[in-house]
């Protein structure tokens, strides 16, 4: 099979296609071929050399999602049969032509998704879910302020509050992009253009003064004091991202006030057993809003995979909006 390796710390340029044997599904397992993947920053910090992958994932293989077709099961695999469409997440290893995972990790593709699409899906709608709903316990009638709404889970983020009945204030350093958010249910957007940003003042007019109850911020950095400024009484502050930097200065003075909750959350590192917890429940809540067309994929561009050096450095550039998907054609 083909794959996507590292072939030392650097950017897009250091990328190389290597042949290498298909791996061998264990009891539990499936074997998918990889029909397309998204791109995230993951892996693009994964190229530089600043983000290790877990241990049991391929270490010069990048991919974190995935879509394709179920080619062959383990022993004791009961879930998926062969050719079944489905997609996940990896910690490592989906820039491959076939990999293999354990089927609890797996989710059945939403009716009437293309591969491109359904690749677009899992990282951005499960980071959401998880922290919003499962993590900060999220309310029909609550108010959402997200930092980068325009990107992947930013914009996830967005119709998964839009299908709840939730509220959403949306950040972005793009008006242009900022102009797409209307689309997926955000009711006011804020323009961050300062460094540092400023951004508390809008938030706090958009909800008549009561500020947001949830946070989901994907930037991090000196987002981290203003949207404590933003936050409603007994609000909940998500650090999902850090790309603004992993450092601020923070009063603590109104996070004892409005008796807020700070919290942080990654997926790439949690064990399996969360992470299987997780696609189970995910199958449940949100595939039924893929199929009916409530919660669908935002996706900026699909590249032949023979162009993913061209889609990570889109990426890096910040100009995208929604996720860039490569299919191996």
């Amino acid at each position: 099979m083909k794959v996507v390796r590292i072939t030392k710390p650097g950017g897009p340029e250091v990328l190389a296609f290597d042949e290498r044997p298909e791996p061998v599904p264990g009891p539990y397992d499936v074997q998918v071929r990889v029909r397309a993947s998204a791109l995230n920053r993951a892996d693009l910090l994964q190229v530089r050399g600043a983000y290790p992958p877990p241990p049991d994932a391929p270490q010069d293989v990048p991919g974190l999602e995935y879509a394709g077709e179920v080619v062959a099961v383990g022993p004791r695999a009961r879930k998926f049969q062969v050719g079944d469409r489905v997609m996940g997440l990896v910690g490592g290893g989906a820039w491959s032509e076939v990999i293999t995972t354990h089927e609890r990790e797996v989710l059945h593709m939403p009716r009437g998704l293309d591969f491109a699409d359904a690749a677009a899906l899992p990282e951005a709608y499960l980071t959401a879910y998880d922290a919003l709903v499962l993590q900060a316990d999220l309310r029909p009638g609550e108010t959402v302020l997200v930092h980068a709404v325009a990107s992947g889970v930013g914009s996830a983020a967005a119709l998964l509050c839009k299908a709840m009945g939730v509220r959403v204030v949306g950040t972005g350093r793009s008006q242009d992009k900022l102009a797409r958010a209307s689309g997926w249910g955000v009711g006011h957007t804020v323009l961050c253009e300062s460094n540092p940003p400023v951004f508390a003042d809008a938030v706090l007019a958009a909800t008549g003064g009561r500020g947001a109850d949830v946070c989901l911020d994907l930037v991090g950095g000196a987002y981290l004091p203003e949207s404590v400024k933003a936050m409603a009484p007994l609000g909940r502050l998500m650090q999902v991202g850090s790309v603004a930097g992993v450092r601020a200065e923070l009063d603590l003075g109104p996070v004892m006030r409005k008796r807020l909750t700070l919290k942080g959350t990654v997926l790439r590192s949690r064990p399996a057993e969360e992470k299987m917890l997780l696609t189970q429940v995910a199958e449940r809540q949100l595939l039924p809003l893929f199929d009916s067309g409530a919660l669908r994929a935002v996706v900026d561009a699909v590249l032949p995979m023979t162009e993913i050096r061209s889609g990570l450095e889109r990426m890096a550039g910040n100009g995208t909006v929604g996720k860039v998907v490569v299919r191996w054609d």
